[in-house]
């Protein structure tokens, strides 16, 4: 029964984990979720730190940083890339860039729209 309790609560504690180790789909589409939950906080935890630590202005959180951002609707995933450890996902409405670190991946750019032959224009970036 104990060692039955101790797998529960290490699948719940895994569950609730911010960084998704497994999928950048599965990351882009948290990300959003968060986001159109109004859930900014955990939103930013799924960011990378570079990401996370340029968003805000001066004397601005994280969370209002994203707030004040008019990031696509998200949707369902039409198109992953992933080369090395770093991916694109596109989904219906937003276009994201991850990276793999060492907990799993995270968000380095969203809300990005390609502009023709020059680099993607994103809303989040690091």
């Amino acid at each position: 029964m104990r060692k039955a309790l101790v797998v529960l609560m290490m699948a719940l504690v895994t569950v609730g984990c911010a960084v998704d180790t497994v999928s950048p789909a599965r990351a882009a589409e948290r990300f959003h979720a968060a986001i159109s939950a109004h859930q900014e906080e955990a939103a930013c935890a799924m960011l990378a730190r570079k990401t996370a630590d340029k968003l805000p202005d001066p004397g601005e959180s994280c969370a209002d940083a994203l707030r004040g951002l008019k990031l696509g609707a998200g949707g369902q995933v039409t198109q992953v890339a992933v080369w090395g450890d770093d991916a694109q996902v596109r989904l219906a409405g937003d276009t994201l860039f991850l990276h793999r670190f060492s907990d799993g991946w995270r968000i380095r750019a969203a809300g990005c729209e390609p502009m023709g032959d020059l680099p993607y224009d994103c809303e989040v970036d690091d």
